[in-house]
């Protein structure tokens, strides 16, 4: 607004202050500087360039496609802009940064970044936890038949293709994300992009190699889902002195001779832990070690979750529904004038595929036995009158009967609620075990944070090597956000503090990074300008929360404080 000379000049610092006081401790600015250095020809340095990217990524729930707007509202000092600079940010600029990222060895700026989190916010290493998801994309993206000579030694982009969608978009192409966090408040500390199509399993022995290269060690334990289960991923690991654990999927031979064992014996069960679910119901874990090891020779431990048992008897209740409908259905128009369903092997092949679909092949039995239909027409044209003779017509149609193998269904039902895992781990306990396990979780919540948090998706970027390289950001921003979180966490357990009234009338919670960033989006300082010149400075006001925020975070209660 103006009055007279005077013009008052607002600037959005939002929770710039806190991300650069985290980028500062990481150090990322220096080692993105040092990994791409400044050429005198260009007009924005491409470190800089991606510093504000970062950080625009990390204040997040913006599209990419506005960081122009985004920057124009943000005090330029927070950013390190001269004010002049402010107006070169588009998409071409942009577009070449991320082209001098992917060039630049990567590989080696995400491990010091890593390294130096590890030493100055004292992560521990001696658990690691492993998942992928994947990154979904949409459009055409072609993979170069011939490198240029600017490409020569540099490694391809992984390829945009179709695959196993985990966002069950089958029909759209996609990347492989693969992030492996410490059991430490789940802080990233490993992220590799592959192509849309590589299966899970092949990714686990590098990932493991680059973890031990990282710590310098070979002791810490690994977790992952069931596709680590393989021979050679698991001798890979033991063969150099590794831990592992993960579950053991049900394709294996073991988990059903657990399973046919059980119909007979009992096993000794142990309590290890009891906790009280979100219905509020109890939730018991019984765990017990299998009567023998697997195939490779490592120990199984089964669990027995009463939770989980409550979820596969009311599953199974509900398909064995479903399906008695459909095949009722099914039943209804054999019988019908039109049915396309005449012959015993379209009746058989219509009623397996409903107990396929909803994986009830063992619970029904089916019956097919002929039934003749008789019907009468009339013989000859014209109309029906008195002496109208009609001729009797008969159909041989298929008449489908069912019933419910009880004895199988009870035999399922003795082991609702089991799953096994599979360790090389003798000296954890049965309770160690299914902490540790339980922890996975945690990192499936960092994969929501990068799809919902960070928004991920859409990106509007046509070449692969770009968005690998944006990904690459994405991972720091997912690193940096997460050692805020943690940091306020620490401090409030060493507090005694629970919660936190930071959600919308003053809810409390335990906070989230989001929550925190989110909290500080509004915070802006204003300047009283005449003839272009800065007369007094207002520093922005933050609430009790805010300053609370502050301490907890680590940082000075001056970081919001404007110059005059």
């Amino acid at each position: 607004m103006s009055s007279g000379r005077f013009q008052l000049h607002s600037q959005t610092l939002g929770a710039l202050p806190i991300v650069n006081a985290f980028l500062l401790r990481l150090g990322v600015d220096e080692l993105v500087e040092r990994a791409l250095p400044t050429d005198s020809r260009t007009t924005l340095p491409p470190a800089l360039a991606l510093g504000v990217l970062l950080r625009a990524v990390i204040e997040g729930r913006r599209p990419l496609y506005e960081l122009s707007e985004w920057v124009a509202e943000r005090d330029p000092d927070l950013l390190g802009l001269d004010p002049d600079q402010q107006q070169l940010f588009n998409d071409d600029r942009l577009g070449r940064a991320l082209d001098r990222l992917f060039e630049a060895d990567r590989a080696g700026l995400q491990t010091q970044l890593v390294l130096n989190a590890i030493r100055r916010f004292e992560i521990a290493t001696d658990e690691f936890h492993n998942d992928s998801t994947t990154v979904t994309f949409s459009g055409a993206y072609q993979e170069k038949k011939k490198p240029s000579p600017a490409d020569l030694g540099t490694p391809p982009p992984a390829k945009i293709v179709h695959g196993h969608n985990k966002d069950h978009r089958d029909d759209l192409k996609q990347l492989l994300w693969i992030l492996t966090v410490s059991a430490d408040e789940a802080v990233p500390v490993h992220c590799r992009i592959a192509d849309g199509n590589t299966e899970d399993s092949l990714t686990h022995q590098q990932t493991w190699d680059t973890l031990r290269a990282l710590v310098g060690r070979s002791d810490f334990l690994y977790v992952a889902d069931c596709k680590l289960c393989t021979r050679e991923n698991m001798d890979h690991i033991d063969r150099h002195d590794g831990r592992f654990l993960t579950l053991l999927p049900r394709s294996r031979k073991e988990d059903e001779l657990f399973r046919d064992w059980l119909q007979d014996h009992q096993p000794q069960w142990t309590l290890v832990r009891d906790d009280n679910g979100p219905d509020q119901q109890s939730d018991t874990y019984l765990m017990t070690e299998a009567p023998w090891p697997s195939a490779e020779g490592y120990r199984v431990a089964w669990v027995l979750s009463s939770a989980k048992a409550r979820r596969d008897a009311q599953s199974r209740q509900e398909r064995i529904l479903r399906v008695s409908k459909r095949l009722d259905e099914l039943a209804e128009r054999m019988r019908g004038p039109k049915s396309r369903v005449r012959t015993r092997e379209q009746a058989q092949q219509a009623a397996l595929a409903i107990l396929h679909d909803t994986g009830c092949e063992s619970f029904f039995e089916i019956t097919l036995s002929p039934m003749t239909i008789g019907s009468f027409r009339q013989d000859g044209p014209g109309r029906p009158g008195p002496n109208t003779r009609y001729r009797r017509q008969e159909q041989t149609r298929m008449q489908l009967n069912w019933k419910l193998r009880q004895e199988l269904i009870s035999r399922q039902a003795r082991s609702d609620g089991m799953f096994p895992l599979i360790t090389n781990c003798h000296q954890l306990s049965l309770a160690d075990l299914l902490d540790r396990y339980k922890y996975q979780p945690r990192l499936e919540r960092r994969h929501e944070q990068l799809k919902s948090g960070l928004l991920v998706a859409p990106v509007w970027l046509k070449k692969p090597g770009r968005i690998e390289a944006l990904l690459f950001l994405y991972f720091v921003a997912l690193l940096v956000r997460s050692l805020i979180e943690r940091e306020v966490r620490r401090q409030m357990q060493r507090q005694g503090l629970r919660s936190l009234p930071i959600y919308p009338e003053q809810r409390e919670c335990t906070p989230t990074a989001e929550r925190i960033l989110t909290l500080f989006a509004d915070v802006q300082c204003h300047h009283l300008i005449q003839f272009g010149r800065n007369v007094q400075g207002f520093p922005p006001e933050l609430s009790n929360l805010q300053h609370r925020l502050v301490k907890l975070l680590g940082l000075p209660h001056t970081l919001y404080r404007t110059d005059d």
